[in-house]
């Protein structure tokens, strides 16, 4: 079993993307929802660290980051031996190359 590793800027993600949609969307359930899905994604790289794609596969960039997806959002992730770094969580049409990579 792998060890889950959510940095700081991903568990921030996941709060705005609960407050844009409950608040700016005014659609609280939703908002439940899309959250409860990244992160039931997010504990299925536990047992399969390897699910997601590699961004290699959507983007001319090499990298070790692997991304999940559920629904607009993506979560881009690191996987090191027995260990999973969550790095991000993204709306997939943000600018997400520049916030990965700077």
């Amino acid at each position: 079993m792998n060890k889950l590793h959510i940095s700081d800027d991903a568990r921030q993600d996941l709060v705005e993307i609960k407050q844009y949609i409950a608040e700016d969307l005014d659609s609280p359930s939703a908002a439940a929802h899309t959250v409860k899905g990244i992160l039931k994604g997010i504990t299925r790289l536990k047992e399969q660290s390897g699910i997601g794609a590699p961004l290699s596969s959507i983007v001319p960039v090499e990298s070790e980051y692997r991304f999940l997806v559920y629904g607009n959002y993506l979560t881009f992730y690191r996987v090191v031996a027995q260990d999973v770094y969550i790095d991000r969580i993204l709306y997939g049409r943000r600018n997400y190359l520049a916030v990965l990579f700077g």
